[in-house]
């Protein structure tokens, strides 16, 4: 039988936080409801077909790349390693491969399908839409727990992207654990408040740490 995964991911462009993958595979002409690019439904909407998703979906998997890594690799690289990994926690090997964008990661000698980048893919392919959906929603929770963790950030309003709000957080509190150092603002802002620190400690060095840096 043919069987389609679709991938996508969530969380290229946050300061903060892990970039998630999902894989979602489902058999050929198969439908569901209500299911497209993730960012074109509400919050509310896409917890809903997560549910849905998780339940009609001939296979699914999701799987992250961490802060450290994308601080190591570089977002694009880590995101290729993020999609890998949600191919291989598959337990039903696909025939074929959709995934979002122009660029396609590297899934190994091991398995071998025809594998596809789709640029607008989730608002094109029933799979990969389904994937942009079980990415966004598992990240959008993640941010809920880092907003518990890391209070004062606002990570549950702006899901860790770069906002004013989260921007004049940073300034002010420096950058916590979960923001992605190799980010300009991230960058900046750890400079500023080693400034500020130094200042006040009349050293006139930069190499004060950051809050919880």
């Amino acid at each position: 039988m043919q069987l389609l995964a679709g991938v996508d991911e969530a969380g290229r462009g946050p300061l903060a936080g892990s970039v998630v993958a999902a894989a979602v595979v489902i058999e050929p002409g198969q439908s569901l409801a209500g299911v497209t690019d993730s960012k074109k439904l509400s919050a509310a909407a896409r917890d809903d077909l997560f549910d849905l998703i998780c339940e009609q979906a001939t296979d699914f998997a999701i799987a992250e790349a961490s802060v450290a890594e994308i601080d190591d690799l570089n977002i694009l690289h880590a995101t290729m390693l993020a999609m890998s990994r949600a191919v291989a926690g598959l337990e039903v090997v696909p025939t074929n491969i959709r995934i979002d964008g122009n660029r396609c990661p590297d899934l190994g000698a091991a398995l071998n399908p025809v594998t596809e980048a789709l640029i607008g893919g989730d608002g094109l392919c029933t799979a990969i839409g389904a994937a942009s959906i079980l990415a966004k929603v598992t990240r959008d929770r993640q941010c809920m727990e880092l907003d518990t963790a890391f209070p004062g950030y606002g990570f549950a309003r702006h899901k860790g992207y770069p906002t004013k709000a989260h921007r004049e957080a940073l300034m002010n509190l420096g950058p916590c654990e979960a923001h992605r150092r190799s980010y300009k603002p991230v960058r900046d802002a750890l400079e500023a408040v080693n400034q500020a620190k130094a200042t006040e400690n009349g050293t006139g060095s930069s190499k004060v740490a950051g809050q919880m840096a």
